[in-house]
């Protein structure tokens, strides 16, 4: 009867295991993309500020934003920043991290335990009258244990895991949206203030030569000590700008220098367009559309962190029901003594584990990553309201201070004309020499201020194009790592292809996964 009885527990093993298989489920909620309510009907107050005549363009370009400028040394600069920053690097080795935690989930899908035995040992046995006797043993096994996904919670691993892979490529955009900020910030930092340097030592030269005239007429006797005075504390006063000037320019040098992994110092070159500030159109902030906000690469990470942790959640809750493995075993023993024979031994069966009485410490896994879902979806809201305020804030900033670069070249062009008339009538006793030196000192208050305001208009136009997250999709295209740096973690490691696999386009991001309550595996 051996035969049948075989037969009946194989049935029975059978109809187990299709009964598990039968009833997967994936326990947890399904992450679905937050609302934000306000954002489709929010436009911004950025289009009140501009003139009532100010023509909309085509589609503001973001992507490589630094080229609406036209300046090739600008470029040149923020190209090599996003390739060469360190933190950008670094954002990089986050993402070959994520790679490798996502290939750790998805091991959870096969056998957990596989263990390989084996052993050899000879034997002997000395007696006393010198007779002896010798013999070997060997035996090896082989041990396998495959929990089953029952509750899903390896495939919210997964789920988990490859939100946050996509969550560190988010993250690897960001850095590169903030790099190309900085450094096009910095850029325009120096262009202004190259140009400020030059006006200083253009209005000290005008501002010599008319305490060279006042000196040589005090001497002759036809001007008095008060004018002298005046005149060299204007020059003495102007001179003593510079100094402070060529403060800020090396150290903001040497800023864009270590921004580009380069020793402090000036970039050579940045020689060539030296005192120019790049200039935008004002018509770029135009029908700027609000849905830009989802594309930040910030937002994008928060939205995918969010979708991480919404698996957490059915990842601890399937920890509140039993696992259930099928398990297995192979062992073979065999021995030189000629009355033992070689033995083979199997067992095949599942096994249950259930920790029914956890004393609250699942049960509060499960509310523990469920407040930590929330938090990050406030997080999420606030990032969202945040991103929105700094569109609107450098839109607004951008208009204001391009308009105001119109109105400070008129007031330069007056004060210049302001000057040549009062040494006219300097020259022709008509006024006092006080009054050539007010109209001197508005001329350069007033050619500073148009080339300070000028630079604030690059700053806020930067700032409007990190706002509205430009700037990333180039550094989709190229290699995560430099050769250098991934010949030497190849040789340390074996990466396989995970060091050469390209990152995925932009707009191939996952979409929320939407799954029944019951799934198979």
């Amino acid at each position: 009867m051996p035969a049948p009885t075989s037969r009946l527990s194989s049935r029975a093993l059978a109809w187990l295991a299709g009964l598990m298989l039968g009833g997967c489920t994936t326990l947890g909620p399904d992450f679905n993309r937050p609302a934000v309510p306000w954002l489709s009907d929010w436009s911004g107050a950025a289009q009140r500020a501009l003139p009532a005549d100010t023509k909309a363009p085509a589609q503001p370009f973001v992507d490589a934003w630094w080229t609406n400028f036209g300046d090739p040394v600008l470029e040149q600069v923020v190209t090599q920043a996003q390739r060469q920053n360190p933190s950008v690097r670094i954002a990089g080795m986050r993402i070959l991290e994520s790679r490798a935690l996502l290939g750790i989930a998805a091991s959870g899908l096969y056998p957990q335990v596989q263990e390989v035995s084996a052993s050899a040992l000879r034997t002997g046995q000395r007696q006393s009258r010198g007779a002896s006797t010798a013999f070997w043993s060997a035996s090896a096994g082989f041990d396998i244990a495959w929990e089953m996904d029952f509750w899903g919670k390896y495939r919210r691993g997964i789920e988990s895991a490859d939100a946050a892979y996509f969550a560190s490529i988010a993250q690897y955009d960001d850095a590169q949206v903030l790099v190309a900020s900085q450094a096009a910030s910095l850029y325009g930092g120096i262009r202004t203030t190259e140009l400020r340097l030059r006006i200083a030592h253009e209005n000290a030269a005008i501002q010599k030569r008319s305490l060279e005239i006042t000196e040589r007429l005090f001497k002759s006797g036809n001007e008095s000590e008060l004018d002298v005075q005046q005149a060299r504390s204007q020059y003495l006063s102007t001179l003593a700008v510079i100094p402070e000037l060529e403060s800020a320019l090396r150290q903001t040098q040497n800023a864009l220098s270590v921004l580009l992994a380069r020793p402090p110092g000036p970039l050579p070159e940045m020689e060539t367009g030296k005192g120019v500030i790049p200039q935008a159109s004002l018509a770029l902030i135009v029908d700027m559309p609000a849905d830009l906000l989802r594309r930040r690469p910030d937002v994008r990470t928060a939205e995918l962190l969010l979708a991480a942790q919404s698996a957490q959640i059915g990842v601890s809750e399937a920890a509140l029901y039993p696992s259930i493995a099928l398990g297995g075993t192979v062992g073979l023993t065999a021995t030189s003594l000629a009355s033992s024979p070689t033995t083979l031994a199997w067992g095949l069966g599942p096994a249950l584990v259930w920790n029914v009485f956890d004393h609250g410490r699942l049960t509060n896994q499960v509310l523990v990553q469920d407040a930590r879902f929330q938090q990050l979806h406030e997080q999420y809201q606030s990032t969202v309201l945040q991103a929105a305020r700094e569109m609107d804030d450098s839109a607004t900033a951008f208009a204001s201070s391009r308009t105001q670069v119109d109105i400070l070249r008129e007031a330069v062009v007056a004060a210049r004309r302001s000057l040549d008339i009062a040494n006219i009538q300097y020259r022709e006793g008509l006024i006092d020499f006080e009054r050539v030196l007010d109209s001197q000192r508005t001329l350069f208050s007033q050619q500073d201020r148009l080339a300070s305001t000028q630079g604030s208009v690059v700053q806020n136009l930067v700032s409007l194009y990190k706002a509205m997250g430009g700037g990333w999709q180039a550094g989709r295209d190229q290699p995560v790592l430099d050769e250098q740096t991934r010949r030497a973690m190849a040789e340390r490691s074996n990466w396989k292809t995970l060091l050469d696999d390209p990152l995925p386009p932009p707009g191939t991001e996952p979409q929320p996964p939407r799954r029944s309550s019951k799934d198979t595996p």
